[in-house]
């Protein structure tokens, strides 16, 4: 059993990575997310930022840094949950 889990999903970023990347303009692929990344150091292939995204990889304080330092946006902005609005 997994102690780290958030239901059915091993981080709370992944759903907020995965719609800050597809609203950017142009949209960013997954692959030039993983490049980007890997440029601040941080050794992720894009085949790691689909199973972040699809919450089936866990994510660690340094790479949530630096995918809000690429995504330009503040970490919190990647922690926050969004709530049903209906």
């Amino acid at each position: 059993m997994f102690k780290n889990k958030n239901g059915d999903s091993n981080n709370i970023s992944g759903a907020n990575i995965a719609r800050i990347r597809k609203g950017m303009s142009p949209t960013v692929s997954q692959r030039a997310l993983a490049d980007s990344l890997q440029l601040h150091g941080i050794d992720v292939d894009k085949n790691a930022v689909q199973r972040i995204e699809c919450g089936k990889r866990f994510v660690t304080d340094i790479e949530l840094v630096a995918i809000a330092s690429v995504l330009n946006v503040s970490v919190l902005d990647l922690l926050v949950e969004e709530k049903d609005t209906e």
